[in-house]
């Protein structure tokens, strides 16, 4: 004689793991979901910041260039003029690139050793003395497809980055190399280093580990470089004391 659970005794016996197996899928939707509500917010409050920052310098800008054309009606020495000028197109570099920010760029095909250079040229007269720039940057063109306005701010940032961790002495150097699918530029400095456990959490928004600024700028770079031109941006390498190298790539074109 065989006894066994009638069919409906073992469908009730099924139904409590049915159960938590449906609640734990509810839970954890919700989680995505929250997460993922919380990180739309603060893209459109970093949106948002980003063109009002660049609407409220307008005023400013449009002021100074009018405050220039008088002083050159009053013949002010023109060397200061120019010096004046370059200065408020800086600022108005600074506008587009904020007004930018939340909306897809047009990239151009662009010579990306020259706009190195270029980028490097304009920060080496307002950085100190005591750090030198090289260049490993190949005679011969290396194109990618960028946005020339914000790939400029990433480099900025990456190099006003390494003139801090160097305390404004030593040496930072740009590498530019490319293959048939990618273009990379390497951006290293002599500075302190950093722990491996780092590498990732610098690109972190609000990371910093200076005892001034927001920690905004590796975030930011890693927006323009992952989100508007499809890339990938990390450390390459860093050792204590030693010093940080930052891989930026691109796609070739």
């Amino acid at each position: 004689v065989y006894y066994d659970d009638s069919y409906t005794l073992k469908q009730l016996q099924a139904y409590p793991y049915i159960q938590m197996g449906v609640l734990f899928v509810f839970v954890l939707t919700s989680i995505l979901a929250f997460l993922s509500s919380k990180r739309l917010e603060l893209d459109r409050l970093w949106v948002g910041l980003t063109k009002e920052t660049a609407h409220q310098l307008g005023t400013p800008i449009s002021s100074l260039m009018a405050w220039i054309e008088y002083l050159r009606m009053k013949h002010t020495d023109p060397s200061i003029l120019e010096s004046m000028e370059k200065d408020i197109i800086r600022l108005q570099m600074i506008t587009d690139r904020f007004s930018k920010v939340g909306s897809a760029p047009a990239l151009e095909s662009t010579d990306v050793g020259q706009l190195i250079v270029s980028t490097v040229d304009y920060l080496n007269s307002r950085i100190s003395k005591k750090v030198n720039f090289v260049f490993q940057i190949p005679d011969e063109p290396i194109y990618a497809k960028v946005s020339t306005t914000l790939f400029e701010w990433v480099v900025e940032n990456l190099t006003k980055n390494a003139v801090d961790a160097m305390s404004g002495q030593g040496q930072i150097t740009y590498t530019l190399t490319n293959d048939a699918d990618r273009v990379y530029i390497d951006i290293s400095d002599t500075g302190k280093g950093l722990h491996k456990s780092k590498f990732k959490e610098i690109f972190s928004p609000g990371y910093t580990t200076k005892s001034r600024g927001w920690g905004l700028g590796l975030s930011l770079a890693k927006r323009i470089i992952v989100q508007y031109h499809e890339g990938r941006i990390y450390v390459k390498s860093s050792e204590i004391n030693v010093g940080t190298t930052f891989r930026i790539e691109l796609r070739n074109c």
